[in-house]
């Protein structure tokens, strides 16, 4: 029997087609599949276009274990794959902690583990339109540097040979349910995502109402803005790199790419803006996360040339780094055991 074909797997057929180094003819995605309608829907849809571009397809599950009865689902989910010709993995949370930021870190750090044992090329994930406004209005809040106001983009590295796809950011939920209609796929419920202790459900259930009531539209307008923050933003990477070859300190013999060294009188000599824009894009580079103006604010004012030497902890999940300064350069090591600063780049 053909696979079912709608104006939806047109969209994403077409889109892929546009943007062919999104998920690439032929590549092996490993798909993260929660049970609830925008991973069913991306699973529906890729699995139907399969043919079409060829790739190989596996599907991981995390099951956080927050509530009773989500073994018992994960093991629904395995059968309905099973039935669908999916192999599926299963992960499950030793030591569960109830934060947001606890369960992302354990599921990337589970995404990327899995993609390596599979040889998996890209790991793929069922964000939505409405994800990107919801994330917009967190870092808004935060007070993010404009990276992270665009950092929920259609691509990025997750690990050393391992891109992590967004390929659903143009569908909004309200398509995604249709889809799961259409198609008369099975649902997973979490009631987790209407527990408002969590941040991003109270945006979701408490401000974007509001700002929907108040301007209609709000929400797709606010998801074109965070594309359109992305585009940006990698036209001015691509400017950042060039500029920061001028300040690599070329006899460390790294480049922007590469653990380098930045000549910090070379980067203190230019206008603040571009002090922070430069400083900003090296550190991502180097692997680290986007920073609050804030943070970004206080890092320079360590920096600036009467302070001396000195070092300051990165913090945030994980082990962090440690960025090192003499009166030349600009560094990452590992922390050493008594930092002399901490800056958390995690809250404002």
């Amino acid at each position: 029997m053909a696979a079912p074909w709608s104006t939806d797997h047109l969209r994403l057929h077409q889109q892929l087609s546009r943007e062919p180094q999104l998920l690439p003819a032929g590549a092996p995605l490993l798909l993260a599949v929660s049970g609830g309608q925008d991973s069913m829907a991306m699973t529906a849809l890729l699995l139907d276009l399969q043919r079409l571009h060829h790739w190989s397809l596996q599907l991981w599950h995390g099951d956080h274990r927050w509530r009773p009865e989500s073994s018992q689902q994960a093991q629904e989910l395995a059968q309905w794959a099973q039935g669908q010709g999916l192999p599926l993995q299963i992960d499950s949370w030793a030591e569960p902690l109830p934060t947001e930021a606890a369960a992302r870190q354990w599921r990337y750090s589970c995404l990327e583990t899995r993609a390596q044992a599979c040889g998996a090329s890209h790991v793929v994930t069922a964000h939505t339109a409405d994800d990107r406004s919801e994330t917009l209005l967190l870092q808004l809040a935060r007070g993010s540097h404009r990276r992270g106001l665009a950092s929920l983009q259609a691509l990025r590295p997750l690990a050393p040979g391992i891109a992590l796809v967004r390929p659903l950011l143009g569908f909004s939920r309200a398509d995604t349910s249709r889809i799961c209609q259409q198609l008369a796929l099975p649902i997973w419920l979490d009631p987790s995502n209407q527990d408002l202790r969590f941040s991003r459900n109270r945006i979701r259930a408490e401000v974007l109402p509001v700002l929907e009531a108040l301007h209609p539209g709000a929400s797709r307008r606010i998801a074109a803005m965070a594309e359109r923050l992305a585009q940006e933003q990698r036209a001015s990477d691509e400017l950042a790199d060039l500029a920061l070859q001028a300040l690599i300190n070329s006899e460390a013999g790294a480049d922007a790419a590469t653990g380098a060294r930045l000549q910090r009188r070379a980067l203190l000599a230019l206008q603040p803006a571009n002090r922070g824009l430069l400083l900003v894009r090296w550190l991502a580079l180097q692997g680290v996360g986007p920073l609050a103006a804030q943070q970004l604010e206080k890092l320079l004012q360590q920096l600036e040339p009467q302070r001396g030497p000195g070092r300051l902890v990165l913090g945030g999940p994980g082990p962090g780094q440690e960025l090192h300064w003499d009166r030349h350069n600009i560094w990452l090591a590992p922390p050493a055991a008594s930092p002399t600063v901490s800056l958390d780049l995690q809250s404002p």
